[in-house]
């Protein structure tokens, strides 16, 4: 079940590539897929179905999403070029993280940590704000939380192979 969860998100995703940003039906989807993320972890536990495939299927189903939102989203909010160039340096981080675990240990580390999943719920927010929030400011605060999550990761990512 909670992998049904997952893939509705990957669906959802799918399908904002075919809409045009802002607009009612991107919302309807956008929110559906973001609830979906917030779900399917619980269905998981509830139901005692959690795996590590579906750990897998969840953070494949949050990059397709994570994508998809920046190819749709970055061409319509103008942000400065300096949020541009942070973004780069937070995919380095998480690129390097992910190469590294894997020429470590052979396998992909999935951090599932706080600031993870804080980001995840900024990012998330960060479009249903823009007619409150200057967009700078919010996209700010998300690089400031993504950044550290990233760190972090790869921090506690060395910790882990080192043991």
């Amino acid at each position: 079940m909670a992998n049904l969860v997952t893939t509705i998100r990957i669906l959802c995703s799918i399908a904002l590539l075919f809409c045009a940003a802002l607009t009612p039906w991107f919302y309807v989807l956008y929110i559906t897929a973001g609830v979906s993320d917030m779900v399917d972890g619980w269905v998981a536990r509830k139901t005692n179905t959690a795996s590590d495939f579906g750990s897998k299927l969840d953070t494949v189903a949050d990059i397709i999403f994570v994508v998809v939102c920046l190819v749709k989203l970055l061409p319509v909010l103008h942000l400065p070029v300096w949020i541009y160039i942070w973004i780069g340096i937070i995919a380095c981080i998480k690129v390097f993280n992910i190469i590294y675990s894997y020429v470590v240990r052979k396998q992909f580390l999935s951090d599932h940590s706080i600031l993870n999943k804080v980001t995840g719920a900024l990012l998330f927010v960060l479009p249903l704000t823009l007619s409150v929030i200057d967009v700078q400011y919010s996209a700010a605060a998300v690089c400031a939380v993504a950044a550290m999550a990233a760190i972090q990761e790869g921090v506690r990512g060395k910790m882990y192979f080192c043991r």
